[in-house]
């Protein structure tokens, strides 16, 4: 048998995974959409998350494909647990020799509770560890684990006293794509941005600026959507030394396949603007490390000074909360200001993400939507402004 039909036929026989992908609370439609454009069928979705049915391809297709997803999880378990000798041996009973080889690197990365009977952090990471050893001594008949190869961090979470035990096959949070390095103040993160953009109507042949672009990350990313560039296709993932459980032809050939589907000749009209000239500099930066820098346009400009001859744009940006009270004070002078640039824009729309609760009564107009979205532990608000539809071309 060839060594590309011994691939194909180890494909075939993968096993299936429960997969868990974890996304900012109030954007888990956007990611289910994404899962489900890959290919995957998904088996729940709940506050935060979302879990899939996949393979080791699904794994890796995952990880270096969803914009969306903060990590990939690999789900190893889930059973009740109200006192800690039943999360000794609920963790006990699952099959982590499938999971960890003998060398494997382990531990429980981060442990955390809600609504739950077990709450201690700490405790809850030191028994779930003697659990996997005990099990894993059982198994190999060895009384000491060197732990000297590959790392396998573990992540439970504990919601209404039911354990959910998985591998983290990421690594560092997905929203690290590798091309910000320079940061400005108040970032909105890479996968956030995504998700706000892929919320919108906005296509490749749409006008879009953000006139607060800071480090970049809102054009970036529309960028990268636009000439179908994967945002996981130039870093590298845990799950890439798990040779137990997945081949590392796999991850090529998806990267491989990856590249294929880049179109950098694309024909965009993508703005970012920001009052601080050395902010745009990291910016423009930023988009060379992301491959982008000629699909953007980034000047310094303030917003009072935004205007835009074109028709059917769109604003897209993440301004100023004022968490300062000296930044505070400034904030409703600054709001008018966008307000004022906005009804300066023919037929454009405006999508906005603040924690400045006053933000419509200042920018001088209700909002046509507004989503409440977790910025991490912030609570902020994504105010959407709707403009006309641009008119369809006429048929020839």
């Amino acid at each position: 048998m060839s060594e590309r039909h011994a691939g194909l036929e180890w494909r075939r026989q993968m096993k299936k995974y429960e997969l868990i992908a974890p996304c900012h609370f109030g954007l888990e439609a956007v990611l289910k959409r994404e899962i489900y454009d890959l290919g995957y069928e998904i088996t729940e979705v709940e506050d935060g998350r979302v879990t899939f049915e996949g393979d080791a391809e699904a794994i890796c297709r995952a990880n270096i494909f969803l914009r969306t997803a903060e990590r990939v999880l690999l789900k190893v378990g889930k059973f009740k647990a109200v006192t800690f000798d039943e999360l000794f041996e609920g963790i006990k009973a699952l099959p982590w020799e499938e999971y960890i080889p003998k060398d494997g690197r382990f531990g429980v990365k981060k442990a955390s509770s809600i609504k739950s009977k077990l709450f201690s952090s700490s405790d809850i990471q030191s028994i779930v560890k003697k659990a996997i050893v005990e099990r894993l001594k059982e198994k190999y008949h060895i009384a000491w684990f060197e732990e000297d190869g590959a790392s396998y961090p573990l992540r439970i979470f504990l919601l209404k006293d039911e354990v959910t035990a998985a591998l983290d096959t990421s690594g560092e949070s997905l929203h690290k794509r590798g091309y910000r390095t320079s940061l400005a103040k108040a970032p909105i993160t890479e996968t956030l941005a995504a998700a706000l953009l892929l919320l919108t109507p906005w296509k490749k042949d749409r006008i879009l600026a953000d006139p607060f672009c800071g480090s970049g990350t809102f054009p970036i990313e529309a960028a990268l959507m636009a000439a179908n560039i994967a945002p996981g296709m130039n870093r590298k993932f845990l799950a890439g030394e798990w040779t137990n459980l997945i081949q590392k032809r796999l991850w090529a050939d998806l990267a491989e396949e990856a590249r294929e589907q880049i179109d950098t000749d694309v024909e965009v009209h993508i703005q970012g603007y920001d009052i601080d000239k050395d902010v745009v500099k990291a910016a423009r930066e930023n988009a060379r490390r992301a491959g982008v820098e000629k699909m953007i346009h980034l000047q310094q400009r303030a917003v009072e000074d935004f205007s835009h001859p074109k028709k059917y744009g769109f604003l897209i940006t993440n301004p100023p909360y004022g968490e300062r009270l000296e930044e505070k004070e400034a904030l409703p002078g600054l709001y008018k200001q966008i307000g004022e640039a906005y009804r300066r824009l023919d037929s454009w729309s405006m999508y906005l993400i603040t924690g400045y609760e006053d933000a419509p009564k200042y920018i001088g107009g209700r909002p046509d939507k507004n989503r409440k979205i977790y910025n991490g532990m912030l609570k902020t608000y994504f105010y959407q402004y709707l403009g006309p539809k641009p008119p369809k071309e006429r048929q020839r």
